[in-house]
């Protein structure tokens, strides 16, 4: 008796523990897919150094408890910032020595703001923009119950990502002059929403094939826990 089930057990282990840690497997590429695409982030594929154009902030609401109802962008001392017209959002230019600092978006009273689980974008387009390759966007988002994240933190140079980044575009070089680049103010270019959303869609679609495959192995894990099972029962009827 005992050596029949001890060979239960074996068997048990044998299958059950593989579809298990293929049901974790599954769970870490679930939770791997959402974490990755977490932060406040920003794309200007369109800008170019001392150049104008279009930013877009991406913005998902992190909180499980409470939608996003604001959001404000620090911009590195604009001539030139127009938010794009948001249905349920106010915006606010700040200006400081006749320069534009910062933007603010806020949710209209009866807006659901950005919702739990979703996101958002805010778009400006504005210039010119410093004659560097690299410039940050700190970014301070506000949640209805009153918790923030601070996304203001610098990247350091080994490229190890901090707690809360803050937003960062890459500028490439400008083209002949300032004359082009003032050619592409705000409101001439049609090109950066359609990259932009591109660009979106393409990180939704992977997020959702990892998410899918995160499905399947932990589906897997299901199915194999249920075969072991059905096999430990038919040698128990078969040793009966």
């Amino acid at each position: 008796m005992k050596n029949l089930v001890s060979t239960r057990a074996t068997i048990a282990r044998r299958l059950v523990l593989p579809a298990a840690a293929a049901a974790v497997v599954g769970a870490a590429s679930l939770t791997g897919a959402g974490v990755a695409s977490a932060h406040v982030s920003a794309n200007a594929p369109t800008v170019t150094q001392g150049g104008y154009g279009v930013v877009t902030l991406v913005v998902p609401n992190e909180s499980d408890a409470a939608p996003t109802t604001s959001l404000r962008v620090t911009l590195p001392g604009l001539k030139s910032a127009r938010p794009e017209a948001m249905s349920g959002w106010k915006s606010v230019v700040t200006k400081k020595d006749d320069v534009v600092t910062e933007i603010t978006w806020t949710a209209e009273p009866g807006s659901p703001g950005v919702p739990v689980g979703q996101f958002a974008q805010f778009r400006f387009s504005g210039g010119p923009f410093p004659e560097q390759e690299t410039v940050t966007l700190p970014t301070l988002q506000t949640y209805a119950d009153g918790e923030t994240a601070d996304w203001n933190q610098p990247t350091p140079a080994d490229g190890t990502e901090p707690e809360k980044p803050a937003p960062m575009i890459t500028l490439a070089a400008g083209g002949d002059g300032h004359g082009g680049q003032h050619a592409a103010a705000p409101g001439t270019s049609t090109d950066a929403p359609q990259s932009q959303a591109t660009e979106t869609a393409q990180a939704d679609s992977a997020a959702r094939w990892l998410g899918g495959i995160g499905l399947v192995v932990g589906a897997l894990g299901t199915v194999f826990g249920v075969a072991a099972l059905m096999v430990v029962r038919r040698n128990g009827r078969g040793n009966a």
